[in-house]
């Protein structure tokens, strides 16, 4: 009998491939439509199109993807750091996709025609294959059986336990306690050092698996506001509504993550920048900001990469076709990458300068 394992693993292999090859043969398909309409409705040119894209994904198939799906199964240690699957559906997929769209605006410009200007695919295909590929790898190590376990988070690394009690503490600033408090029959006498009031060290805090941890530890706040025992997180009638369930907030996640991307596409499919030398930039900006999701979600280089690869050159951009196609993208969109840009300068570069590391000035 198949365990259940392999048949998660199964599909999950299924739904990448059927990203990538379902993605691959409908933009083709589009094209091949494009150019028979372009050549006076040459039928020829229509099952030519169609016959290349099934051969090269057969051969992308069979050469590429198998053997290195294969090798990536079985050795499992080059996953660690960063995801080789993502980067191959970027190689195969992507990229041709996004260089028929280019030659689908190119063909019509040269033709004097605009009869297809690939409004909806970029948006609803091409991106959705990526997140789909996206999310298939942050819910791996997910079961999709069952309740997932308390401790299972894929969204935050919290390098400390989490903290559920803090003792009570009397006082921590060595002050010497009231005299109310002290016995009447023992006066404490100042010339004994061993009575003098000094500086009393801090309880230890309790974590989740009963080891104490030091107050100078980092953990995070958001971790203590939010834990709780599991009997009192699912107290009641309607206790199962306040649930927080690491795989649904994958989904979430996911989405969120790649809308700034999405947005850049749909502006390629503008009429005004499609049939202009403005979606060659675009294109290339969005194709260039997939490639940070070839790290791991918790790689220390994604916040890196991030800024360098999407929010800057995403900011000019879009100033850029602002400037001069008028309002073809949002305004939060831009001051969204100007924002995440100069926080990640901030956080990164200034704190580490010797006049901002003053705890007193804020």
């Amino acid at each position: 009998m198949v365990s259940g394992k392999t048949v998660k693993l199964l599909v999950y292999e299924l739904l990448q491939f059927a990203a990538l090859s379902g993605t691959v043969l409908v933009v083709t398909e589009r094209f091949a439509r494009l150019l028979s309409e372009v050549m006076g409705g040459d039928d020829m040119i229509y099952w030519l199109v169609v016959a290349v894209s099934v051969a090269y994904l057969t051969s992308a198939t069979l050469l590429v993807w198998l053997p290195f799906k294969y090798h990536i199964l079985k050795g499992r240690r080059l996953t660690k750091r960063w995801r080789p699957t993502f980067l191959l559906h970027v190689i195969l997929c992507t990229l041709p996709c996004f260089a028929i769209f280019m030659a689908s605006s190119q063909v019509q410009v040269n033709s004097n025609l605009r009869l297809d200007h690939f409004a909806e695919l970029p948006v609803s295909l091409v991106m959705f294959s990526l997140i789909c590929v996206d999310l298939v790898e942050r819910i791996r190590p997910c079961r999709l059986l069952g309740q997932e376990a308390d401790s299972l988070d894929l969204t935050f690394d919290l390098p400390g336990p989490i903290l559920t009690y803090l003792e009570p503490v009397s006082h921590v600033s060595g002050q010497p306690p009231s005299e109310q408090a002290q016995p009447s029959d023992a006066p404490a006498s100042p010339a004994d050092p061993k009575n003098q009031p000094g500086p009393v060290a801090p309880r230890r805090l309790q974590g989740v698996s009963g080891r104490s941890v030091a107050p100078g530890n980092k953990t995070s706040g958001a971790a203590y506001l939010y834990s709780s025992s599991p009997s009192r997180r699912f107290a009641g009638p309607l206790g199962f509504l306040r649930r927080k369930d690491v795989r649904a907030d994958v989904f979430v996640d996911c989405f969120l993550f790649w809308f700034d991307t999405v947005e850049m596409v749909r502006v390629s499919g503008q009429p005004a920048v499609f049939f202009s030398p403005w979606v060659y930039p675009v294109l290339v900006l969005a194709l260039l900001s997939t490639l940070r999701m070839a790290l791991v979600p918790h790689s220390p280089w994604l916040s890196s990469a991030g800024v360098a690869l999407q929010e800057l050159p995403f900011f000019v951009l879009r100033v850029a076709l602002m400037a001069a196609f008028g309002l073809v993208t949002p305004v939060l969109y831009p001051l969204k990458n100007a924002l995440v840009g100069l926080a990640f300068f901030y956080f990164t570069v200034l704190t580490k300068v010797k006049v901002f590391k003053r705890q007193s000035m804020f």
